[in-house]
This record gives C-alpha cells, structure tokens and sequence, in this order.
C-alpha cells in the first residue's frame, strides 16, 4: 500500500507539473535602451602664436632622438610656396596656415607614425623678421615696432609715437604684397573699423600733401 500511494503522488506531481508551469507567470521581459554615448570634447588646441605664412624661415630643434640624427635635423628651414616644410626621413609637413605651436605636434606625431622615433620632441621658433612691424613715413619715431595679439592699426602707429605735422589722412598698409589704404578720420569715428595687425606688416603715414 505504501509503494502504490508513493507512486500515486509522484503522479501527481508530475501531472500537476505543467499546469503548474502555465500558472506561474513569465516575467516580461524589459528593454533595456543603450547607455548613450557621452561625447567628450577635447580640449581646443591652443593658437601657440600667430600662424606661419608661406615663405616663411623657421627654426627646427628636436631633442630625444639619438645625437648623431639632432645634427641632420636641427636648423633653418623655409615654408615653400604651398606652406610645407620639406624635413629629414619625413618629408612634406604642412606649416603654412598653423601656429609654431601646431607645427611641433605635427612633426612629433609624424616621426612617431612612421616609426622613426618613440618620443621626440620638437620646437620650432617663428621668424624672428616676421615678428615685427616696419612703421615709416609721417611718423615720430619711425622703425619696427614688437608685434603683439592686441595690436591694432591705429596702436601701432602710436606705439611708434603717432603722426607727425607733416602726417595726412591717409595710411597705407603693405600685407603679403597686397597694398590697403585707412583714412585717420574713418578710424577715430569708427574704432570697429580699426584692423588688427599682423606680424610683418608695413605701415607707412602719407604726408599731407597725398
């Protein structure tokens, strides 16, 4: 009798199994959205100076790099017509348009993806020329004037000890070879129409009788 009731509730159970199963609920399942991407921005490169123009000399120095390769490397060197510098075991590196700043990073990075070196460390020097403004004419004190960011036509030619008696209206600007002309009355009505100056620049105060 044992055996049989035994046997009778595993029975049972195993009958009651399904109903059972079908009774408990199935939990729905959830859809999980993906975690969105967080978009890091990176940090501006700085400006590092005021970008090279094609034509410009600049200085090369690079250190890390074994001795004998620094002397092949190290030196003066030209931005060609379409502002590339043409450098030892890497060639072509695009500087025209850049800050000195930009250009290390790029010749850095290009050493290292070629696999010339690991860690090299480059510094390029902007044209000491190119680093200041020639101011002539109707002028007090007439010669280069140190450039600087914040300068603007009108502070250059008062860093240069403003116009003289014999100083007209006009001002002429030499820019790349391209010649402007300011009018001294424009700009002391307007001071928005004041340029900012850049390095290399000519002025030059036309006399009265322009």
């Amino acid at each position: 009798m044992l055996k049989k009731s035994l046997i009778a509730g595993l029975m049972t159970l195993l009958l009651a199994g399904p109903r059972l199963q079908a009774q408990t609920p199935i939990p729905k399942a959830v859809a999980v959205e993906p975690a969105q991407a967080v978009a890091v921005a990176a940090p501006a490169q700085g400006t590092g100076g005021v970008a090279l123009r094609n034509g410009d000399t600049v200085e090369v120095r690079i250190a890390n790099v074994p001795p004998e390769d620094v002397g092949q490397i190290d030196g003066t060197y030209t931005l060609d017509e379409s502002g590339m510098l043409n450098l030892p075991f890497i060639g072509l590196i695009k500087a025209g348009g850049l800050a000195p700043s930009q250009v290390q990073i790029a010749i850095q990075n290009k050493y290292i993806a070629d696999g010339i070196y690991t860690n090299p460390t480059v510094t390029v020097n902007p044209p000491a020329q190119s680093r200041f403004i020639d101011v002539s004419g109707a002028v007090k004190a007439p010669g280069r004037v140190p450039y600087s960011s914040d300068l603007t036509l009108m502070t250059t030619i008062d860093s240069a000890g403003g116009k003289s008696d014999f100083a007209g209206d006009k001002i002429r600007l030499v820019r790349g070879g391209k010649i402007q002309f300011f009018s001294f009355k424009k700009l002391n009505k307007d001071p928005t129409l004041d340029p900012r100056i850049e390095p290399g620049d000519q002025i030059q105060i036309m006399e009265s009788w322009w």
